[in-house]
């Protein structure tokens, strides 16, 4: 269940229905009765991948456990404009008041995943791996992550705590890569990977010297790139990042490198469309 994927899941429901609902649902208080009951479905409005479908499950049983979910489609599964994703049934409050909650989970969801499976088939014959960054919403990394993954991507460090990633301030600070990494390797739990940012040949070749686990190459042009991948030869591995979108990342795959990190996944994202309707009984 979600729990084990999200463990923080019921919280960040609970502040978003308080931000939303407040005091209470005043339209539909109003108008439903707390006894009745119906059916709604939801319905994918476009092609794409679901993710997210849990998350939906719980904002509604979050608002009454007596709900019925019956899903259709599980997370990371293609659909097609007008696919039924899931029917479910109970309290008609708890379906009206959730609505929009979990919808804007699981369209923010869908699209994340949705976008990172374009770019995963771009360059699925080269064997490179597209991994997402830390340009999440705050307080959903988790969920944006999870969508990722659904999509076929890869995650990067989940935050600054299970991996070393030493960026260009870092490097100013410190008086060098060579400082850096010498610095940090006296401080660090025995296995946990570094990764160093270059945005110079030179600088790979200082990153090299430190024996660093993966080489970042930032916002560097495609024929620069092929030059330093060349030039690391399977010493460490590869990740490109900067400036990448589809029409380009084909073209950086094929330079050799391991992996592509892409912040737009989850910092522009499109929604994927999905609707709900309250079925009548």
């Amino acid at each position: 269940m979600y729990q084990s994927i999200f463990p923080h899941l019921e919280l960040i429901i609970a502040q978003a229905l308080n931000e939303d609902v407040g005091t209470g649902d005043i339209t539909t208080n109003a108008l439903i009765p707390d006894s009745m009951e119906r059916s709604a479905t939801m319905v994918a409005k476009a092609n794409g991948i679901i993710a997210g479908m849990e998350v939906a499950e719980a904002v509604f049983k979050y608002l009454s456990p007596q709900i019925v979910w019956k899903p259709f489609v599980r997370d990371g599964d293609a659909v097609e404009k007008g696919t039924l994703l899931v029917e479910m049934t109970g309290s008609f409050r708890a379906l009206l008041t959730g609505e929009r909650l979990a919808l804007n989970f699981l369209q923010r969801m869908s699209g994340i995943a949705t976008m990172t499976h374009l770019f995963v088939g771009q360059v699925a014959d080269f064997g490179v791996k597209i991994l997402d960054t830390r340009k999440t919403v705050p307080g959903l990394r988790l969920l944006d992550k999870y969508a990722v993954k659904a999509g076929g991507g890869e995650n990067h460090r989940i935050g600054l705590y299970d991996m070393v990633l030493i960026k260009d301030n870092h490097i100013k600070v410190a008086g060098g890569i060579k400082n850096a990494v010498e610095q940090i390797r006296k401080v660090i739990p025995a296995g946990m990977k570094i990764e160093v940012e270059t945005t110079t040949l030179a600088e790979v070749q200082q990153a090299l010297e430190m024996n660093a686990d993966i080489i970042m190459l930032d916002n560097m042009t495609n024929e620069t790139m092929r030059t330093c991948v060349e030039t690391i030869n399977h010493r460490s591995k590869v990740e490109a990042s900067g400036n990448m979108n589809l029409e380009r990342v084909r073209e950086v795959a094929a330079t050799g490198v391991d992996y592509i990190s892409i912040g737009a996944l989850t910092h522009s994202v499109t929604a994927l469309d999905i609707s709900m309707n309250i079925k009548n009984n």
